[in-house]
């Protein structure tokens, strides 16, 4: 038996570690084919990861689908670090890294989300965040109405919405701020055609049945992996099997972190805070995934 188990977390980890560099990379991001895999020692977790690349652009990138209909997972926000719902006793928010914000929280998965201010390396200082929070049914951090949310109801469903639609956290569970909608019914939202910038990039995406939340991180600076554009990122979510999208901070401040077998948490991408590749920076409000352990 112990053999057995043993085997069959060298072959996760295998996949896990060297699924980026064997997959023939896509042509470009509306070319993806992803090849889900189970992200855990078993299938039928709920959760499923797919790491690729794309030629043109060069880009590298990692995804976890979570099926939101699966019983033994639960969605997880908060404003930063330290005290419940991620705040201080004063009422502030302490930054913190994804991986610190996995491990502390004993969770399997998290991305950053909403933007903050003021951004450094460091984990504990004070932050503020440009956008809603919602943990547990609590409004922790206000409505930020020139930015869209991805919202996770008491229902059981999930929307990308305007904050400025969102006057109490009646009727919600969790929720998370980002930056703007970027995929509407399965089509790119106007605004992003003409925007050209590049950078590392953090998303969310929702299937057009509601079923599966996309995490998607998009690596940036650095030579394998330039950074895409916002149209480029919704092309990937709608590839990945998203209709809806919301692209989050990114830059210095994209991560995903994941709970590998054994244990052991770290980031699945290279975060790039400081122009230095593989260095996380502490940020505030994020997202995560519980998965319920007998």
């Amino acid at each position: 038996m112990r053999t057995t188990k043993t085997k069959g977390l060298v072959i996760v980890v295998s996949f896990l570690i060297v699924s980026c560099r064997s997959l023939s990379p896509a042509s470009s991001p509306e070319a993806v084919a992803a090849w889900w895999q189970p992200f855990a020692e078993e299938a039928g977790s709920g959760l499923d990861y797919y790491a690729g690349r794309i030629s043109r652009p060069r880009l590298e990138f990692n995804a976890l689908r979570v099926d939101l209909s699966h019983p033994g997972l639960r969605i997880l926000a908060a404003g930063g670090g330290g005290g419940p719902a991620g705040r201080t006793a004063d009422g502030r928010f302490l930054s913190v890294k994804v991986s610190t914000f996995v491990r502390s929280n004993n969770l399997t998965a998290g991305i950053n989300a909403l933007p903050f201010d003021p951004v450094s390396g460091k984990e504990g200082e004070p932050r503020t965040n440009i956008g809603i929070v919602v943990t547990g049914g609590v409004m922790v951090s206000p409505p930020h109405a020139r930015f869209d949310a991805l919202v996770f109801f008491a229902d059981g469903s999930a929307a990308i919405m305007s904050q400025s639609a969102i006057e109490s956290a009646e009727h919600i569970d969790n929720a998370v701020g980002g930056f703007h909608r970027i995929l509407e019914g399965g089509e790119l939202v106007p605004r992003v055609l003409d925007a050209k910038a590049r950078h590392p990039r953090s998303a969310a995406g929702i299937s057009s049945d509601g079923r599966y939340l996309y995490l998607l991180v998009i690596d940036g600076r650095r030579p394998g992996s330039i950074g895409s554009t916002e149209a480029e990122t919704a092309l990937l979510l709608r590839a990945l099997g998203a209709s809806e999208g919301i692209n989050f901070d990114g830059g210095g401040s994209t991560a995903l972190a994941l709970r590998y077998p054994g244990g052991k948490v770290r980031a699945a991408n290279t975060p790039i805070h400081g122009q230095i590749p593989g260095r996380e920076r502490a940020v505030a409000g994020c997202l995560g995934i519980i998965t319920e352990r007998e």
